[in-house]
């Protein structure tokens, strides 16, 4: 990784949740795909937001404005944007598009680039790394 080991980059995140979880919200991609609704709402309540109802007793407020956050943040309409398709950071001799942050925004798509072994050893790995943590990634484990 360009900036830091991995694991050592989201267990410092991930310990830091623990100690100060009014300051540092964990979120795991495969539940923002998963419940993407749910975590936006729990992403809103640790921000201090809410979402307003309809004064009509409906409820449908609420999930309209879950809906456009949804759509403003979706993966299609984010890797379409300009400065996602032609901006680029560069830092230290390293010069990277922002296209290398979007690939196909779908859980799972590493078995198009991996191998089962390659996968096993990255399952190995990652149990090695979190072991004893209270992390568990059994969501991103490569097993076919």
């Amino acid at each position: 990784m360009p900036w830091g080991p991995f694991y050592e980059h989201v267990l410092g995140y991930w310990e830091e949740s623990k100690k100060r979880p009014d300051e540092v919200l964990f979120l795991k991609y495969e539940e923002l795909c998963g419940e993407p609704k749910e975590q936006v709402r729990k992403l809103a309540s640790f921000l201090g937001r809410s979402f307003p109802s309809t004064t009509d007793g409906s409820g449908g407020g609420d999930d309209d404005e879950v809906e456009k956050v949804l759509w403003r943040s979706s993966f299609g309409r984010l890797k379409e944007l300009e400065v996602n398709k032609y901006g680029a950071v560069g830092e230290q001799g390293l010069h990277l598009s922002h296209t290398i942050y979007f690939r196909k925004g779908t859980v799972g798509d590493w078995k198009n680039y991996l191998t089962s072994d390659m996968a096993r050893c990255i399952d190995q790995v990652t149990q090695n790394k979190l072991l004893g943590t209270g992390l568990s990634l059994d969501d991103f484990l490569f097993s076919f």
